[in-house]
């Protein structure tokens, strides 16, 4: 039987990934692995994360375009510089606190 652990960051929190140079503020988390094998299997292999741990959506950006990511918690970090992240779909999810951090929006529901 598989143990799936607490994920270690939060939804609204900014991350940076670990090799490669993008960041991100977390809009969702899978407690495991939640996308297709042919995603999983067009990793390299020697760098192919654990499918038994927390992944996250992202909400990312790097020097050229913003984009959604989705990434093993192994390969994130929290990022501290405090710099806003320029998403377009922020504003969707998050309200900005006066700190840098982004607070979840109230969704409406039906």
């Amino acid at each position: 039987m598989q143990t799936i652990g607490t994920a270690k960051f939060r939804i609204g929190q900014v991350v940076r990934h670990r090799v490669f140079d993008f960041r991100g503020v977390i809009f969702d988390v899978d407690p495991e692995f939640n996308n297709t094998e042919a995603w999983y299997q067009a990793i390299p292999e020697e760098v192919r994360p654990r499918k038994d741990q927390p992944f996250y959506h992202l909400l990312a950006e790097n020097e050229e375009t913003e984009y959604v990511a989705y990434v093993s918690e192994q390969n994130l970090m929290p990022d501290e510089s405090g710099v806003p992240v320029r998403h377009p779909q922020l504003a969707e999810f998050f309200v900005e606190t006066g700190d840098g951090h982004y607070e979840p929006r109230e969704r409406m529901h039906h």
